[in-house]
């Protein structure tokens, strides 16, 4: 009765993100159904727009676009506060569709399988704005789990603790900092 279970194809060959056709292929899904983040490499993103460019699909017709939606980008949170939601200007540091990290230019969706208009909160702003809420419904803003909602938390506030105590006295937070470790 016991019989072996097979993996399925999918799974174990390695995933390909990208075909030559420029198609992002299907990426397993994490432990609670939905799609893991993915991380583009500035690198990699500057490939296929060259590639793009190479094959004639990069319409100047987009660029203008591009220059036009740039001159009516929200430069502060009064500008962006009462306009349409969702907000459709992921490039913004507080929107929750993508990160960017400063030091490489890589980007990671955050949700990959969902398009913009999709996401129930797009604007980490906005959530402040709502107050408190739990760590469940932090972890299904985020696409991330409650207990790495917790840890998240736990390091700012140790973080915060420390930039307080050095505030108050540079000497005595530094010594205490290096008997902690």
């Amino acid at each position: 009765m016991n019989q072996p279970k097979q993996q399925s194809t999918s799974m174990a060959q390695p995933q390909d993100e990208s075909s030559r056709d420029g198609a992002v292929s299907a990426r397993p899904p994490g432990r609670d159904g939905s799609m893991r983040s993915k991380t583009m490499s500035r690198k990699e993103m500057a490939r296929e727009m060259r590639r793009r460019r190479s094959m004639g699909l990069v319409d100047p017709e987009d660029e203008e676009i591009f220059r036009a939606i740039e001159q009516c980008r929200p430069r502060c949170r009064a500008d962006c506060a009462a306009s349409a939601r969702p907000c459709l200007f992921i490039s913004c540091k507080h929107h929750l569709y993508l990160d960017v990290n400063p030091e490489t230019g890589s980007i990671k969706l955050n949700f990959p399988d969902k398009e913009v208009w999709e996401l129930e909160a797009t604007c980490a702003l906005d959530v402040a704005d709502k107050g408190g809420i739990t760590l469940e419904e932090v972890g299904v803003i985020m696409n991330l789990t409650r207990e790495r909602i917790r840890q998240v938390e736990t390091r700012g506030l140790l973080k915060l603790r420390e930039a307080a105590e050095e505030e108050l006295d540079p000497n005595e937070a530094k010594l205490s900092a290096n008997n902690k470790r």
